[in-house]
This record gives structure tokens, C-alpha cells and sequence, in this order.
């Protein structure tokens, strides 16, 4: 979904994330493309398979040079989470120990807290093939568990880095239903307005035959206002709606009407071959 805009500020703060053993510089790529979805811009590596930098990353990252071009490498978990006050690890299998587990919204909400508080803070990622081993997970202060199908739980990389980036955007919102842009305000049409719709539309079926047999004709008429007025129509939409009626009056091939529809039948035979 395109949306990129240049001359907005460029939201680059909250925890780390810190991939381990990461192998395509692919995932590595649309990861970082993820976190600047979401206001994330610090991408720690722990060995890297393939090395660093890496030319498919940069590439996958769909011009999220910022995140790309910060990126730290590491040659132990440890020294990746060294200066870091609070670490979440997020794992599908649930594990041994005596460790909080929470939900992404939870964990969110807590990124965001701390953050606030000054701590710094960071979100621990596994391997693509099998995640985090227990030692990884035990230098974590938490679990993050995401609430998945349980016969198919295993996410992509960037997959649960895209996760996590949005509960910690969604976080710091002052109304988590907020949206960065709205549709038009639109009030319901005053009843006179809608009336005349319904009294264009009865004209234009009963003009073509619509209404049979003629003792159906109330119960017919009463079944379509009822559907035409569930909506709530906009006076905007209804004058639209009637706009539509009105051509298809105009240059009806049975009963031509309107000075826009002097066309004789014949030649309308003709047009259709």
C-alpha cells in the first residue's frame, strides 16, 4: 500500500529490535521496512549468516535506508542487549522457566511505559527456521506470545516484526481508533429529499413495466422504500442516485424520453449490431 510522504516527519524512536542469527538479507530487508511503517528505526544483528552490509537488504527494504543504514552487528546476544533495560522475547512454543509471558497489545502498552519512563528497551526475534533457543530466551526480561492458530503458529521474520511495530505504534496513540485521515462528513437527507427519490425511481419503473402484476404494485412500491431507505442517504448520494435514474430515462432503447433521446428505434437497432 503506497503512502510514502517524503516532506512529513519521520517518526524514529522506541525499543530496538534485534534479530538473531537472521539468514536472507531479504527478511532482513522487509524487517527493517516494517519498524519504519511504525516509527522504528534501531536494528541490532546478532551474526548475521550472510554478513553485513548486505546489497538484497537494502533492496527488500523498499528505500527504508534510514533503518538500513543504522544498523549494528554483534557477535553475542549479550553484547547486543548490553546497554538495554528491558527485553522482550517473542516466541511461538511455549518454554520452561519462570518468565511473564503477555500478549502483543499488553507488551505494547509496556514498551510504551518504559519508554516513557527514559528506560531503553528492546524486542528480541529468533531465526526463521526455529526461533530463539532457551538460553536466548532466558536472557529476556519477558515473553511475547502472539495469539495465532495453533496448528499453524510459525510467522515470517518480518511477519512479527510488522506485529510488534504496530501494537507499539497503536500504544502511543491518544485514541487507539484513530485514523489519519477521515471520510466526509455526511448527515442523512431531510425526508422531503429522500421522498422525491423514491417518487423519481416509482415513475421510472412504473414508465417500463416494472410493477406487475398491478395488484402488487403497494406491497412492490413498499418493499423498495424500505430497502432505499435502510442506507441513511446522504442528500450528496441521493442526488447521485437520481442523476442515474434521469440518464437511464433519457436513453431508455424501449421508451425513449428527454431531448437527449431523439434517436429513432431503428437506428438504436443498428447501434446494438
Amino acid at each position: 500500500m503506497a503512502g510514502t510522504h517524503r516532506e512529513l516527519q519521520l517518526i524514529q524512536e522506541g525499543p530496538a529490535i534485534i534479530l538473531v542469527e537472521p539468514q536472507l538479507g531479504e527478511n532482513i530487508g522487509m524487517v527493517a521496512r516494517a519498524m519504519a511503517n511504525f516509527g522504528l528505526a534501531e536494528l541490532r544483528l546478532v551474526k548475521p549468516r550472510d554478513g553485513w552490509p548486505n546489497e538484497k537488504a537494502k533492496a527488500a527494504a523498499s528505500k527504508a535506508d534510514h533503518v538500513i543504514d543504522g544498523v549494528t552487528v554483534f557477535d553475542t546476544l549479550a553484547e547486543a542487549i548490553g546497554d538495554l533495560n528491558y527485553v522482550i522475547a517473542t516466541t511461538a512454543r511455549e518454554r520452561d522457566g519462570f518468565k511473564p509471558v503477555r500478549g502483543p497489545v499488553e507488551a505494547g502498552r509496556i514498551l510504551r511505559r518504559r519508554f516513557a519512563g527514559g528506560e531503553r528497551t528492546g524486542i528480541l526475534f529468533g531465526r526463521e527456521r526455529f526461533g530463539l533457543n532457551n538460553d536466548e530466551v532466558g536472557l529476556a526480561d519477558e515473553i511475547v506470545t502472539f495469539p495465532v492458530n495453533p496448528a499453524f503458529a510459525s510467522l515470517n521474520i518480518a511477519q512479527a516484526v510488522l506485529l510488534m511495530s504496530y501494537e507499539w505504534m497503536k500504544a502511543g496513540l491518544e485514541d487507539e481508533n484513530a485514523t489519519p485521515f477521515q471520510g466526509p462528513e455526511m448527515r442523512p437527507a431531510p425526508k422531503e429529499v429522500l421522498q422525491g427519490l423514491f417518487d423519481h425511481i416509482e415513475e421510472a419503473l412504473s414508465v417500463r413495466g416494472y410493477f406487475r402484476p398491478p395488484a402488487k404494485k403497494p406491497t412492490m412500491v413498499d418493499n423498495l422504500r424500505a430497502v432505499l431507505t435502510r442506507p441513511a442517504f446522504a442528500t450528496a448520494e441521493i442526488k447521485l442516485l437520481r442523476g442515474v435514474v434521469k440518464s437511464l430515462d433519457q436513453y431508455s432503447p424501449k421508451e425513449p424520453r428527454g431531448p437527449s433521446a431523439r434517436v429513432s428505434r431503428t437506428d438504436e437497432g443498428d447501434a446494438d449490431e
